[in-house]
């Protein structure tokens, strides 16, 4: 038994006798919260507690006599070695939306017996799907439960973070606008009352911001919103006084927070209720009485945070150069103490991994506007770059020697917006594989920023056009191409999906949206290529005849330069080289104002034309 993992064993094996004291047959526990948030407060850190498997997305399942942690190829190297000497077994899934531990449920219980999950914190959408298949399968399941919490004896509490205003500049459109644009859909939609649970869209729709999960400004709360009057619900003392007295004056008062759900239960027979069955769960959907009508429809509030407007427009295209300008200045550090330690220098600095994560993320502190990193730093030096989600810890880390390829995945939060973008960088000379593998994936992330497309487009049809150079090599990378980012919010966020999840009407690309372009290449124990852009759909000019009333394409937001040095130029046409040579001409002089000094002789190196 691996003795890092073994109290992991320790505590499936507690789990084990409480499920048998509660005559459950197996627990699923998935990497959620109440508001069913990619990042989770340490209370609802339940699966990584069990387990030990630390990445951001995965489900753990506990039978009397099995475990399984389901996790997508992002996760597979990750999970292997956090899972050894635990007993639980990885079961590779193609995506983080697949369904397989469903179906790995159904087949493992026998039929008459009962699988718990905590209703709590299972989504209603998922909630349905698993009752369906395991009706089928003969098989039980309850809701009511929490084993993990009768086994959890220091579980922590809420977080106590105080909730504070995103206020004008930076918000430019008043909390009570926002909340006239989700009255105007309730009455859309026949409503009369909207509950919202996902932490993201109440940042939004109240202009309050936290810092109760980590990397994004948000807090734990449910909202009720009617006609005339909203309810906030969230733990006391978590809003000043004064602000409290604001919020009222907008119509917006507060509740104690764990009263959601009796405010659900105290609704009247002559109301509808309009729920987004993807973005609250099945706990909270309980308590809402039979006799009330219930309408279940995506969060208006997630339509419309995804597009931008215009002002907050102006605010990103600031914070992309504060964040470009920060880059320049890690990144001519970084060469420089690179170049010492190639030449053995009396008392360079050794770097490593975590030498990036430190020194970029001080970078990012010194610009304006900065309030904290949207996400972990990942620095990943040749075989680490080929886990994309992979992070490097004080007891797990590389030297940043000999030849290869380093990439960097990173990005902040800034008041006016937040940042996401992933470069490479060669240490020493790549090989001509590892050149070939950057120059496909370069041009897919040069192929999809380049399109044009209808207005109304679902999202994920333009996921083939990123990954069409890789595909005629025969490559292939299993996570999505392209995800929404908020506006000083989370760093992932809907309804946009650029990706091969089945589309849906909710997915059509719109004016304003964030959305990152981002394929990659990964050779497991060698290497891992990405590079990552934000992009934001701007309306294009139609050309005349077109069958279309209206076109749009990419505007590149993220400025920062894309290392020529790892290019096989004969796999680039030319026309895709006068697109790099100007995009980095607009980087030049985006950023050449904002950077002095050694950055600024780094960014006009990186920026030279490509020949």
């Amino acid at each position: 038994m691996d003795t890092r993992t073994s109290p992991h064993r320790l505590r499936i094996d507690q789990l084990r006798d409480e499920l048998q004291r509660l005559g459950v047959h197996a627990l699923l526990v998935p990497s959620a919260d109440p508001h069913l948030s990619e990042y989770l407060p340490e209370r609802w850190q339940a699966r990584q507690w069990l387990s030990g498997f630390t990445g951001s997305m995965g489900t753990l399942v506990v039978t009397v006599d099995e475990a399984a942690v389901f996790a997508d190829s992002r996760y597979w190297v990750q999970a292997e070695a956090e899972l050894a000497g635990s007993g639980i077994e990885l079961v590779k899934i193609p995506t983080g939306a697949s369904s397989l531990h469903i179906d790995w449920l159904a087949a493992q219980v026998p039929a008459g017996r009962t699988v718990a999950v905590d209703g709590q914190v299972l989504g209603l959408a998922a909630a349905q799907a698993l009752k369906a298949t395991l009706d089928r399968a003969g098989v039980l399941l309850r809701t009511d439960l929490d084993p993990v919490g009768a086994i959890w004896p220091e579980r922590p509490g809420l977080p106590p973070q105080p909730v504070y205003e995103h206020l004008p500049p930076y918000a430019p459109l008043h909390r009570a606008a926002k909340l006239a644009q989700v009255r105007e859909a309730m009455a859309r939609h026949g409503v009369s009352q909207h509950f919202v649970s996902t932490v993201d869209d109440i940042a939004w729709i109240t202009n309050l911001r936290g810092a109760d999960v980590s990397y994004n400004p948000v807090f734990l709360a449910h909202l009720l919103i009617d006609a005339q009057q909203a309810t906030l619900f969230v733990a006391e003392g978590k809003v000043a006084p004064d602000l409290a007295a604001r919020l009222a004056a907008d119509g917006l008062h507060l509740a104690p927070y764990a009263q959601a759900g009796t405010a659900l239960a105290a609704l009247s027979a002559d109301q509808v209720l309009l729920i987004d069955p993807k973005r609250v769960t099945f706990g909270l959907r309980e308590h809402v009485p039979a006799t009330v009508r219930v309408i279940e429809a995506i969060n208006p509030s997630t339509l419309l945070k995804s597009r931008k407007t215009a002002d907050e427009a102006v605010r990103i295209r600031e914070a992309m150069r504060q964040d470009g300008a920060a880059m320049c200045e890690f990144y001519a550090w970084f060469e420089a103490a690179l170049a010492r330690q190639r030449a053995g220098t009396t008392g360079a600095l050794r770097l490593t991994e975590l030498t990036v994560d430190e020194h970029l993320s001080a970078a990012r502190a010194r610009r304006p506007g900065f309030v904290g990193l949207s996400f972990p730093v990942i620095a990943g030096f040749n075989a680490n770059g080929a886990m994309p989600h992979y992070r490097a810890t004080p007891d797990a880390f590389a030297a940043i020697d000999g030849d290869g390829l380093l990439l960097i995945d990173s990005g902040g939060q800034y008041l006016g917006g937040t940042t996401d973008i992933t470069r490479v960088w060669p240490i020493g000379e790549p090989t001509a594989a590892m050149k070939r593998d950057y120059t496909l994936v370069l041009k897919g992330t040069m192929n999809l920023s380049r399109t044009r497309f209808p207005r109304g487009t679902l999202s994920p049809m333009l996921d083939a056009l990123a990954r069409a150079p890789m595909w005629q090599e025969g490559l292939e990378f299993g996570h999505g191409t392209g995800h929404g980012v908020g506006y000083f919010l989370n760093v992932h966020e809907g309804p946009q999906s650029i990706s091969k999840a089945i589309p849906d009407a909710t997915m059509a690309m719109e004016p304003g949206m964030i959305t990152s372009v981002e394929p990659g290449v990964y050779r497991p124990g060698q290497w891992g290529v990405r590079i990552e852009n934000l992009v934001m759909n701007v309306v294009a000019q139609t050309p005349e005849g077109s069958t279309f009333a209206e076109m749009l394409e990419f505007e590149t937001l993220t400025l920062c330069p894309i290392d020529t040095r790892c290019i096989e130029r004969s796999l680039l046409r030319d026309d895709e080289a006068a697109w790099l040579n100007a995009y980095h001409a607009r980087v030049r002089a985006e950023l050449a104002p904002l950077a002095s000094g050694p950055a600024l002789a780094w960014l006009l190196e990186r920026t030279q034309p490509l020949a």
